[in-house]
Parts: C-alpha cells; structure tokens; sequence
C-alpha cells in the first residue's frame, strides 16, 4: 500500500477538503468514517472527538448547539462535556447575559488535543484524496460545494436539513 502524508498535498487543497466537509457536517446527521477511525486509535469515543471538534473550530458552543453538531441529544452531550470537562478538555461556561445558557468552551489541554486530532483526520484526508487525480479532485470539491450550497439554502428555507 502507498503511504500518503498531508505533504503530498497542497495546505491550501486539504484546508479546502477539510472546510468543506466540517460545512457539510453542520446541515447533516451523518457519522464520519474519518472520525470513527480517529477514535479506534485514541481514548476518545467519536462523540467526544466530534465534541472536541467543534469546540476546536468553532469556540464556543451552547450545550445544545454542540448536541445537534454532534448529533447526539442534550442528556447525551451532558454525559459527554462531562466526561471531558473532568478530564480537562472543556469546561463550561454560564452566559454572563443569560445564566440559564452554558456555553462550553475548550480547554489549553483540549486545543492540544483537537490539534493533534486534526492531525490525524489530515492524514485520512490526503489517504482519501490520493485516490483522485487532481482533475477529478477538482471536481470532487465542485460537488461538495453544490451539496454545501443546496443543504446550506435548504436550512435556511425550511429551518433545517432533510438529510
């Protein structure tokens, strides 16, 4: 089997990839197989790879904000932002306006985590793409971003997703 490393890529190809796929996750339900993997070699489970994730890019989050990213319920996510608030990764935070709202934020040791995660989901990304020539890469990012732009106009028509 070929070994594949993100240097075997433009930055530029695998942000795009990457950006593109973490837009889709927003309007979509579905589990990625690149995060399932990254679990199986980490002590993570996928829920709170997608909960570091999201905190990672996005900052913070309201608790059910970070429910319906990580497609999991809001008794659920309390589980899981326990989980890695006691092991240092998150914390939560009350909404100085509203102290009924939680934010949950990432930690210093959390952001080292969802960096070494990125990490390994880059890996997975230049595996996956190796597997197109750069014209078909090239069109690849041109459907994704079609599905990114219908199921972005379809949330926001209807209020959410059909996916």
């Amino acid at each position: 089997m070929q070994t594949i490393s993100p240097q075997d890529f433009p930055e530029a190809e695998l942000k795009r990839f990457g950006d593109v796929l973490k837009s889709i996750g927003k309007y979509m339900t579905l589990r990625d197989p690149i995060i399932g993997a990254s679990a199986a070699e980490t002590e993570f489970s996928s829920s709170q790879i997608h909960a570091l994730m999201w905190c990672g890019t996005e900052g913070q989050l309201t608790m059910g904000e970070l429910a319906r990213r990580s497609n999991v319920t809001e008794k659920t996510i309390t589980g899981i932002v326990d989980r890695l608030e006691k092991n240092g990764y998150l914390e939560r935070q009350r909404d100085p306006n509203d102290r009924r709202v939680i934010h949950v934020v990432i930690t210093d040791k959390g952001r080292e985590q969802f960096h070494m995660l990125e990490k390994t989901m880059r890996l997975r990304f230049a595996a996956f793409l190796s597997l197109l020539d750069p014209p078909d890469r090239q069109s690849l990012y041109g459907i994704l971003e079609k599905v990114l732009e219908r199921v972005s106009q379809q949330a926001t028509t209807s209020g959410k997703s059909n996916l």
